[in-house]
């Protein structure tokens, strides 16, 4: 078992009495639900309480419960979760063999694994250190050297050109999964079911990863390896331009990092274990996140006069020339979020499809609909509408994160910029004067409630991988 990772419950059989704890992070997510008898009931999706639990909740990360005290106590108490500034100087020869080891970590396995690859950096890094020290392992040994790669986007996305750059780079065996706009507003209710959030961003991207994790399982791989997590600790998010000083900084990292349950763990997770595919994550190993957080927030501070983009520290750590891990133009790439990155139109079009099923009126009366977390938005209010209907109790609502946001930001970080409070989209394009291809200000402050709509039902359909077929076996 990797060190921190998964959650548990060990039970005293003696007197049936039993500890509950979960990982770190949060990795894999974990609720706990109370009985109108007084039972005690431990489930990793939602769907394990709702009908038989008067109440219940996130099991929070990093706590454990145990029944003879019948309270929640936290046992992960990393120096970073007290928000002080760490004063740490930046080692860039440190940050990388701290972030090799949590790699090299993830590689122990008995079954066929593979890495997913958007071409962005933090997937691309996995995949050069994964390709790097493969041969040596029980797994090479097992199933081959050669890595396998894994990319879904719509045709003609930045995802898949750049994924397909850095594995003819590395030399893996390249799947490139194909979907349309359709294919995703196709499985938005059972990405709903399964991912269980009405959060716009997650949803969003949860979607093309819950269609090509079902593709990657058909092949045969049972386990990926997987870059979440890198935004998070070093503030790799668009926004983290406008952070005010490193104070700011640091603190909004902490947040990050504590609410990835509700997020991108959330997403990771289960939209991958829909279809049993076990999703592994090194940046949020223990100890490199110790090890990242420890550093004086300065260095991750954006500086585009000194030439320090987003996640500045990380891509230096990796920038190697005797020996490189990855082109350059790759390794300087810019951060484009996932839901993003698989094309342009994949956002567009959710906004057009949740216009030909909200109205304006709906929007208009969402506070009397919806009090808790009033969706702002018709693609808000859609996907509202269809967890509700899987959902219906109050336990399940409450357990879905709210606030303003804008690029992925805390609701706290939407202070940074005056601009950002009429331009509310979870989206990176959201970050104006900051993504090479923002929405424009006027098209922006309008896509709350007047989008125009598009049709898109007619779209051919497609989902294929265009790659050839996995060459391990079991």
């Amino acid at each position: 078992m990797l060190d921190g990772m998964f959650s548990f419950v060990l039970l005293d059989t003696r007197d049936n009495s039993f500890i509950v704890a979960r990982d770190a992070i949060g990795i894999t997510s974990l609720y706990i639900g109370w009985g109108l008898d007084g039972s005690i009931w431990i489930s990793s999706e939602l769907k394990g309480l709702n009908d038989d639990c008067e109440h219940f909740e996130a099991f929070p990360p990093g706590h454990l419960y145990s029944s003879k005290s019948g309270g929640l106590k936290r046992w992960y108490n990393p120096t970073w979760y007290s928000e002080a500034i760490p004063s740490t100087p930046y080692d860039p020869l440190v940050l990388r063999q701290a972030f090799e080891n949590a790699v090299i970590k993830r590689l122990m396995t008995d079954v066929p694994f593979g890495v997913l690859l958007s071409g962005g950096l933090d997937s691309s890094l996995v995949a050069s250190i994964t390709a790097r020290h493969l041969a040596g392992t029980k797994a090479a040994r097992q199933w081959g050297t050669q890595l396998h790669s894994f990319c879904v986007g719509l045709e003609g996305s930045p995802d898949l050109k750049y994924a397909k750059e850095v594995a003819d780079y590395l030399g893996t065996v390249h799947h490139e999964f194909h979907f349309t706009v359709q294919d995703g507003i196709d499985a938005i209710e059972e990405v709903i079911y399964h991912v269980e959030t009405y959060d716009v961003t997650t949803i969003r991207a949860s979607t093309p990863m819950f269609l090509m994790s079902r593709k990657i399982k058909s092949l045969g791989v049972k386990m990926v390896i997987s870059g979440e997590g890198s935004d998070e600790i070093f503030g790799g998010y668009l926004y983290f331009h406008k952070a005010p000083n490193k104070e700011e900084f640091h603190r909004e990292t902490c947040h990050k990092i504590k609410a990835l349950h509700q997020y991108d763990c959330l997403r990771a997770n289960k939209s991958t274990s829909a279809w049993g595919l076990e999703a592994r994550v090194p940046f949020l190993d223990k100890d490199f996140i110790n090890v990242a957080m420890a550093i004086d927030p300065e260095w991750k501070m954006i500086n585009p006069q000194e030439g320090r983009i987003e996640k500045w520290i990380l891509r230096k750590a990796f920038d190697d020339e005797e020996r490189p891990y990855l082109p350059k133009h790759v390794l300087y790439r810019q951060k484009e979020q996932f839901s993003d990155g698989v094309g342009y139109s994949w956002i567009d079009g959710l906004k057009a499809h949740a216009e030909q099923h909200v109205t304006d009126k709906m929007v208009q009366n969402a506070q009397y609909i919806f009090p808790h977390n009033t969706p702002l938005t018709k693609e808000a209010y859609y996907y509202r509408m269809i967890f509700e209907r899987f959902f219906p109790q109050n336990s399940a609502r409450l357990t879905v994160p709210g606030g303003a946001s804008v690029a992925c930001s805390t609701a706290k970080a939407v202070e940074w910029d005056a601009e950002w409070a009429n331009n509310l989209d979870p989206s990176g394009r959201a970050a104006l004067g900051v993504h090479l291809s923002a929405y424009e200000k006027q098209v922006a402050a309008s896509n709350a409630v007047k989008a125009p709509p598009k049709v898109i039902d007619n779209i051919p359909r497609m989902m294929e991988a265009a790659a050839p077929g996995l060459a391990i076996t079991s």
